[in-house]
């Protein structure tokens, strides 16, 4: 398991705690600190297990409110740096 910590820009979460297969192709744990727990928790369960292309595909680009981003949106940022840290490591 390849783990990898993001901090998100432009949100409430303060930290994203990534975990992802060994080869970063699949996420295996998100967990955040800060932002809206009970969303943030549903989000973390839904993702785990799936595809890290398939997620940012589908979570990118989403806003909060007024933001130009939000927790999921960051979430799609820290996934690609974390999948593409995994595959130099």
């Amino acid at each position: 398991m390849f783990t990898y910590d993001f901090r998100p820009k432009g949100v409430c979460s303060r930290m994203i705690h990534i975990a992802l297969s060994d080869d970063g192709s699949t996420i295996e744990q998100v967990s955040f600190e800060g932002g809206c727990s009970g969303n943030l928790k549903a989000i973390s369960k839904l993702v785990a297990g799936h595809p890290v292309e398939e997620i940012s595909n589908i979570l990118a680009a989403n806003t909060c409110g007024p933001r130009k981003t939000s927790c999921a949106d960051q979430l799609t940022i820290g996934l690609r740096e974390a999948s593409e840290a995994a595959r130099e490591a």
